[in-house]
C-alpha cells in the first residue's frame, strides 16, 4: 500500500495497532489509531440489538491434523493475551423474508461447543454491522456463529448445520414485487461471475465485508517524516474510506427489502 519506505512503515504502525491496541484501550474507540466496520448478512437474529462480544479464540486441529478451526476459548483463567477477542456489533435491519427455521444439534467434537439453536427461530436473515477491536483470525466468523448463534450467509465452515437447513429464497417469487428489472449475469473469463453468490442462488457466497475504514491522514506526516513517532498517530485527523457492497450481497440486499 506504500509507495515509499515511509509510507509503508507508517501504515504498518497503523495496521498492527489493531492486532495488539485491544490490550491498551479495549473497548475504546475513540482512542483507536485504526477502525473497521464490516456488514455481514446472518441467519437469525441476535437477542439484543447491539452488545459488545469478549470471547477469547484458541485453534484447535482436525481431521486427524489436514485442517484446522477457531474456536471459543472457554477457560478464561488460561487466557493469552494474543488469545483476546473483542467485537462491538449492532443491528442493522431484520428481515423475516423465508420464514427460516433452523435448529442446530449440541455436539463436542474436537472440543468445539455448537450453539444448541439459533438465537431466534424463524427470525430469517439479520445484517450486522461488526467493529472488531482486535484482530484475531477469523474472529467475526466465529463470534457470530459461536457467540450470537447467527452463522454468517456463506460460512460453511462454522455455520454447517445452519445452512443444511437453509431454504434458499425463491428469487422469482420475490421480484414480482420488485421493480429491479433483470438484467443478464455478466459472466467474466475463466468462468468467473462476481454477481453470484447471493441468498437466492444455491452456492452462497460469504456475506461479510469491510464497509468502512478510519484511519489516520497519514499524508500529514509525510510532510514532516523526521519527526514522527508511533504516538502522533491518535493525533492525526482521520480519513473515512466506504466501499459499496459487492454486487452478491447488493443482491442479497436488494432481496431482502423487495
Amino acid at each position: 500500500m506504500g509507495r515509499t519506505q515511509m509510507s509503508a512503515a507508517i501504515l504498518h504502525s497503523v495496521f498492527r495497532e489493531e492486532t495488539f491496541g485491544a490490550s491498551k484501550h479495549d473497548s475504546d474507540n475513540e482512542k483507536r489509531v485504526l477502525q473497521k466496520r464490516y456488514w455481514a448478512l446472518v441467519i437469525g437474529s441476535p437477542r439484543r440489538p447491539k452488545g459488545t462480544i469478549s470471547a477469547p479464540l484458541r485453534k484447535v486441529v482436525v481431521d486427524d491434523g489436514k485442517s484446522d478451526r477457531i474456536t471459543v476459548f472457554e477457560h478464561n483463567n488460561t487466557i493469552l493475551s494474543s488469545q483476546r477477542a473483542i467485537t462491538e456489533y449492532r443491528v442493522i435491519k431484520t428481515s423475516t423474508h423465508g420464514n427460516i427455521i433452523v435448529t442446530l444439534v449440541s455436539k463436542s467434537d474436537f472440543g468445539i461447543a455448537y450453539p444448541l439453536m439459533l438465537s431466534d427461530l424463524n427470525a430469517g436473515f439479520t445484517w450486522l454491522e461488526l467493529s472488531p477491536l482486535t484482530g484475531r483470525k477469523h474472529q467475526l466468523r466465529v463470534h457470530c456463529a459461536e457467540v450470537l448463534g447467527t452463522p454468517i450467509v456463506g460460512d460453511y465452515k462454522y455455520g454447517w448445520q445452519a445452512h443444511r437447513r437453509l431454504q434458499n429464497l425463491a428469487e422469482s417469487d420475490l421480484r414480482k414485487n420488485s421493480n429491479e428489472k433483470v438484467a443478464k449475469e455478466n459472466m467474466l473469463p475463466f468462468g468467473l461471475n462476481m454477481d453470484s453468490g447471493s441468498i437466492s442462488e444455491k452456492h452462497l457466497r460469504l456475506h461479510l465485508h469491510c464497509r468502512e475504514m478510519i484511519l489516520p491522514n497519514v499524508s500529514q506526516v509525510l510532510r514532516n517524516p523526521k519527526s514522527f513517532t508511533d504516538d502522533d498517530l491518535s493525533k492525526l485527523k482521520s480519513l473515512e474510506i466506504v466501499a459499496p457492497l459487492p454486487s452478491y450481497m447488493q443482491k442479497s440486499w436488494d432481496i431482502l427489502n423487495s
